[in-house]
Parts: structure tokens; C-alpha cells; sequence
């Protein structure tokens, strides 16, 4: 990106002295505003947005530090330069440790020194402003940061809430499930049984979670399961041999996202072997 031109004013009462900086400027490319006042000044700058006022000490009605101590307070960011004598010495080095301007030079200048420390100035200026939009830009990005931050720890605190409401409905299932009066036997795709009540114990099979479910019933109901697994209908299996008694066997496909994986199998009422 190419950098716009700087504008600078310059503030003296004594045309020739305008008229030494005009030449003296004119081949750095800036942009020239000249004034006799300083009231003129602080119009000029409310209508231009000015880089740097160069402004003699001794004018009528306002002097150069009391111009400088108006824009510090009105336009912080625009370099201040006062043009003295050598009797203003002690005034301008107080109005310096007061921050209302940048530095000051003798009258008369020396050409070469004066557009040297001008462009260095500017440059000083321009990285100041580049820091400045940097140090916005990171302000900025932090709040973006800080929000996605209040963002995601509610989403996290919101999902937490929702897995401990699952894993209590979770916990309470299991609880219904293990104190339910009829035995329940949940059997995988791969034909292992993976979960059984406390009501499966009364049914005295010796059946254990983690075994084939045909350690328990014959081969033709263990196809029957098969069956259900592959056509998500359910069947019974009407007196199947399971410990001393005869039982009737509900076996009920998996649904939803486990389709396929597995069966429960509900046993239901009994009779002497």
C-alpha cells in the first residue's frame, strides 16, 4: 500500500518566513498549509486532517506554545514543532517537558538539519499511527477471542448439563431394567450375551454375561435370532429348554441407530420340563 502524502501546516506571522519553508518543502512532497495566526491555525486544522504544525513562538494574540498546548488537547496525534529565538530557549524547553510539542529550532534554521528531522518525524509519526491500528486490531481480536471463549464455555457447560441429565436417565434405566420381575437377557450381533437382570438369576440356567447364547438354547432358536436380527420382526420361542423349565421366549430386535446389533430377549412363564 502506498503512503498518502503528509500535510503540514506551517504558522508564522512574517510572510517570508512562509514563504522559506514553502520553497525549503517543496521538493518532499508534502502537502503546504500556511497561516499568519493562530486562530487561523486551529480552523485549518479542523478542516484538514493535518500530520505535523510547524509554528513560530512570538505571534500576536497567541503565542506558539499556547497554539501547541490547544492542538495537544484537541489533536493529540499531530506532531508539534515550535520555530524560536534564542531568548524563547527557557519557555520552549518548559512547554517540552510538558509534552505540548515534539522539538524546536533556532531561528535561523539550518535548511538540511530542518528537512531531515521534519522526515524523520513523519516517519516516527506514521509508525506510531501503524501501531496504534496494530494495537486496535489486537484489542479487537481479543474481544473476538474473549466472546468465542464465553461462547464455547457455555456450550460446554449446556453439553455437560446434557450428558449428566443422560448419564442420571442412563443410571436410572439400568436400575429399572436390573429390578424388573420378568428376566432379561440382551444378546449382541455376534450372538454373545451382553446384559442380564437380576429376575435372569431366578431362571436357574447358569446364564453369564460375556457367553454364546448357544451355551443356553438349541440350534434352531439360536437361527430364530439370527432371523430377527436380520428382519428387525419380532418372534417367540415357545417352549425352549432354559435350566430345569420349559420357557416361552420373546425376542424383540434392537430399533434406531442399533438396528441390526443386537436383541432382547424377554422370558416369560414356565412349565416342568
Amino acid at each position: 500500500m502506498t503512503a498518502l502524502p503528509h500535510t503540514v501546516l506551517c504558522v508564522d506571522d512574517e510572510i517570508n518566513v512562509l514563504n522559506a519553508l514553502k520553497r525549503l518543502f517543496r521538493k518532499e512532497g508534502y502537502t503546504l498549509l500556511t497561516t499568519s495566526s493562530g486562530a487561523d491555525a486551529l480552523k485549518l486544522l479542523q478542516e484538514n486532517p493535518v500530520h505535523m504544525i510547524i509554528s513560530d513562538q512570538r505571534m500576536p494574540e497567541m503565542s506558539g506554545t499556547e497554539l501547541m498546548a490547544k492542538i495537544k488537547e484537541l489533536y493529540p496525534d499531530v506532531i508539534r514543532i515550535i520555530l524560536t529565538g534564542y531568548t524563547d530557549v527557557d519557555t520552549i524547553t518548559e512547554s517540552i517537558n510538558k509534552g505540548h510539542i515534539y522539538k524546536f529550532f533556532l531561528k535561523p534554521w539550518n535548511d538540511q538539519a530542518l528537512v531531515l528531522e521534519i522526515r524523520q518525524a513523519l516517519e516516527q509519526f506514521d509508525l506510531a499511527q501503524t501501531n496504534k491500528i496494530l494495537h486496535q486490531k489486537v484489542i479487537e481480536q481479543n474481544e473476538t477471542f474473549r466472546q468465542i471463549n464465553d461462547n464455547l464455555e457455555a456450550l460446554v457447560k449446556e453439553r455437560t448439563h446434557e450428558v449428566e441429565i443422560q448419564n442420571q436417565a442412563l443410571a436410572l434405566s439400568h436400575a429399572i431394567l436390573e429390578d424388573l420381575p420378568v428376566p432379561i437377557i440382551g444378546v449382541s450381533t455376534d450372538l454373545m450375551i451382553v446384559l442380564i437382570n437380576k429376575a435372569v438369576h431366578e431362571v436357574d440356567a447358569g446364564i453369564q454375561i460375556g457367553r454364546p447364547v448357544a451355551d443356553y438354547i438349541s440350534e434352531d432358536n439360536e437361527k430364530k435370532i439370527i432371523e430377527v436380527m436380520a428382519s428387525g420382526i419380532s418372534q417367540t420361542l415357545s417352549g425352549t429348554p432354559l435350566g430345569p423349565c420349559l420357557r416361552n421366549i420373546d425376542v424383540t430386535p434392537l430399533s434406531g441407530r442399533f438396528s441390526g446389533k443386537g436383541v432382547v430377549l424377554t422370558v416369560k412363564g414356565h412349565e416342568a420340563g
